[in-house]
C-alpha cells in the first residue's frame, strides 16, 4: 500500500493563487490535471491559477500551457 491509500489518505481541494494554494478540504495531495499522478501537497510546486489545475512538474505545466495556447510556440 502506498501512501496515498488506505484510510485518511483522500485527495484535497485546492485553490491555486498567486504564489499560494488554500486548502478548501484537507487530503494528503491533489491529483495532476495533465497526467492523473498524484502530488502530495508538501511537494506541489506548479499551477495554473485561471484554470485551478495543478501540474506535476514544470515540464508538463508547460506542455499543457502550450496545448491550450499553440501561438506561444509561435516567434515573431
Amino acid at each position: 500500500m502506498n501512501r496515498f491509500e488506505g484510510p485518511g489518505a483522500r485527495e484535497a481541494r485546492i485553490r491555486y493563487l498567486d504564489g499560494d494554494f488554500q486548502v478548501l478540504s484537507p487530503g494528503a495531495f491533489v491529483r495532476c490535471a495533465v497526467t492523473g499522478e498524484a502530488i502530495p501537497l508538501e511537494e506541489l510546486k506548479y499551477w495554473s491559477v485561471a484554470r485551478q489545475e495543478s501540474y506535476l512538474n514544470a515540464e508538463t505545466s508547460f506542455a499543457q500551457e502550450l496545448k491550450i495556447n499553440p501561438d506561444l510556440k509561435r516567434r515573431d
